[in-house]
């Protein structure tokens, strides 16, 4: 006698079905023809498809086409619809894996020869007969050795691969006409409801991302409900191939790569002068918050970073050398050189909190297969800095911390922001007490300082909770920034104290704090926000004079040298070409202001400022000019000429 469990819909009255009802058949129990409108359902809180069987009491949501829930379901299915068709087209190429990632799918498939553009035309098309064909998906369980055998027998050693590495008697199938592939799920009912897919590119990828393992085609792309945001979709990922800092940098004349120094960006001239100007900026935080800027080395003993525990977590991204004996390890991260300079001197209460900042630059080793322009590199310079403070003063400084990232924000144009208060994981260090008290300080703190947040429980460090700002760009995509951590490790590892009023010693607490985060990846999102068109106070060339005849000339050289004198950012073009080209070159160059100067101007020492978007201001003196400039000059809503 089969046993029944209880499932609930809603608010619907709980109905009784026998164990391994599907959760299709559980819901059009519950809902009647009411359900025919899912295509998944959320069961106790994950997504799930109609095909699951329920092994007990359950609580379920239904998922329609149009729900935000349902991409994960879609995107899973096309990612299959992907292998259908290239097994069809190309028999002799071998599936692995095809995964759901966060803007859309891929499949990784062994197949020598590859894939050209013309070749996703035609996967594409096949595709789109699948879809016609309107095909059930249906899901299967075997035994794992008869899904070995199986997926051998069919040639597909990759799918044998991953059900040796599963830990699990039985692994489930799904089928869908003549294709049949290893799966957990969800997927839609049919073939049918994806309608709205796009494969989007081709790369290279390893097996297992091992550059050891065999090379393998992976195809991407994307899917939606509808065809509509599927559009709008793909007009974002234009104007992202645009906004390409890679592409943008490129053309503005920022920063290269050579194959000499892999993953390592080199700041030309007009880089440079950005990545010094957000030097700047966070200095001038320094100054208002009470920071002390340090530097320290970049190479060290290795003995440090066993004592610190990198080398027991971190050995495989360090750099090592060997000098006189000696094991040397180039520094991924500043904290261990903060702790040294905290344990050179006897510390009071009263010296509480220490603010040490420090623009070291950091080496890291990244994969090649995870490197990608300046937003993952392995060499970067962070705006780093650790406060050392007594327990009874972290709510204070992550005040201080917040206030600094608010300004920060604002002043480069983010204006949406997404904040995480990340709690104790469940490997850690430190009793229950500490822990409690941390996250309590951190949490009060935002609640003080007006800032809505989201709890990521259990994703803290192992040493202690942290906060995460995360700000969405132009195109509406999160980027993790600015965070702010509670160590309670490092001050033990390297047997920090300080004094008490009292008298007692006591250990500090340490706050990990960065603001802008790695430079070389903040300019890389910036330029992606900001389309390469810096706002007048961050732009490397504030001003381009250019000159309508060669008469101009002289005086557009002495009003560039005026300005350059009073801090401005200036250059004149006198080359002899027309103003048009001139003034088409500085707009494709995201010169914020072009100062156009002819008779005119020349006669009455005057300029006349136009600017990027080809606004026309009247023309002014150069006092004026200059005080116009002064007065949009200014770090503030990111926004400016």
């Amino acid at each position: 006698m089969s046993q029944n469990i209880s499932v609930t819909v809603a608010d619907l009255e709980s109905v009784r079905v026998p164990m391994g009802t599907t959760v299709g058949e559980a819901l059009v129990e519950a809902m009647g023809s009411a359900a025919k409108s899912a295509i998944a359902a959320l069961a106790n809180g994950d997504v799930i498809d109609l095909q699951t069987p329920l092994r007990a009491d359950s609580t379920l949501a239904p998922i329609a086409l149009n729900a935000p829930e349902s991409l994960e379901v879609l995107r899973h299915s096309a990612a299959h619809l992907l292998a259908q068709a290239v097994k069809r087209l190309y028999p002799d190429a071998q599936v692995t894996i095809g995964p759901v990632i966060d803007d859309g799918f891929y499949y990784d498939f062994k197949y020598d020869p590859g894939f050209s553009p013309e070749d996703l035309e035609r996967i594409s098309a096949e595709m789109a007969k699948v879809v016609k064909d309107n095909h059930e998906i249906t899901r299967e369980e075997l035994p794992r050795d008869d899904a070995i055998a199986l997926f051998s027998s069919m040639g597909e050693e990759f799918k044998c691969d991953i059900i040796r590495g599963l830990e699990t008697d039985t692994v489930s199938l799904y089928r869908q006409g003549d294709f049949l592939d290893l799966c957990r799920g969800p997927h839609v009912p049919r073939t049918g409801l994806l309608k709205a897919v796009k494969l989007t590119h081709v790369a290279g990828a390893y097996w297992r991302g091992n550059e050891n393992n065999p090379m393998l085609q992976r195809i991407y792309g994307t899917a939606f409900s509808d065809k509509k945001a599927l559009k709008q979709h793909l007009a974002m990922l234009e104007e992202a191939r645009k906004r390409d800092h890679r592409k943008v940098g490129k053309q503005l004349g920022l920063f290269s790569f050579h194959k000499e120094a892999p993953a390592t960006p080199f700041f030309l001239p007009n880089g440079a002068r950005l990545y010094n100007l957000l030097v700047d900026y966070i200095r001038g935080l320094y100054d208002e918050y009470g920071y002390d800027e340090v530097i320290t080395p970049q190479v060290l003993d290795v003995d440090l970073w066993h004592r610190s525990g990198h080398y027991d977590h971190y050995k495989d991204n360090m750099y090592f050398t060997e000098r006189d004996d000696r094991e040397f390890a180039v520094k991924p991260m500043n904290c261990p050189t903060h702790c040294l300079i905290y344990a050179e001197e006897l510390r009071s209460y009263r010296d509480l909190p220490m603010r040490v900042a420090d623009f070291g630059r950091l080496h890291r080793f990244e994969r090649s297969g995870v490197t990608h322009g300046l937003t993952r590199v392995r060499s970067f310079c962070q705006d780093d800095a650790h406060i050392f403070c007594a327990p009874d003063q972290m709510q204070d400084e992550i005040k201080g911390v917040i206030r600094m990232i608010g300004a920060t924000q604002q002043a480069f144009g983010f204006t949406q922001t997404r904040v995480y208060l990340s709690t104790r994981p469940e490997k850690s260090i430190g009793d229950d007490a500490m822990w409690t008290k941390a996250e309590s300080a951190l949490e009060q703190a935002l609640t003080d300082e007006g800032i809505a947040f989201e709890i990521n429980a259990g994703d803290g460090a192992f040493y202690g909770p942290k906060i995460d700002f995360c700000v969405l760009d132009a195109m509406k995509r999160e980027w993790q920034l600015s965070t702010a951590q509670l160590d309670f490790s490092m001050p033990e590892r390297f047997e920090l104290s300080y004094i008490d009023s009292s008298g007692g010693e006591q250990r500090p607490v340490m706050i990990h704090r960065a603001i802008l985060g790695s430079l070389e990846r903040f300019i890389g999102i910036l330029i992606e926000h900001t389309g390469g068109a810096m706002p007048l106070w961050l732009a490397p060339q504030q001003v381009r004079l250019v000159t309508v005849t060669d008469r101009q000339n002289e005086y557009a050289e002495k009003v560039a040298g005026d300005l350059k004198r009073r801090g401005f950012r200036a250059k004149a073009d006198v080359r002899n070409e027309k103003l048009g080209f001139k003034i088409r070159e500085a707009q494709q160059s995201k010169i914020p202001v072009i100062g156009v100067i002819g008779d005119r101007e020349l006669e009455e020492g005057a300029v006349a400022p136009r600017l990027r978007d080809g606004t026309q201001l009247d023309a002014m003196s150069v006092d004026d000019f200059a005080q116009w400039l002064d007065n949009n000059a200014r770090p503030g809503d990111g926004g400016s000429p």
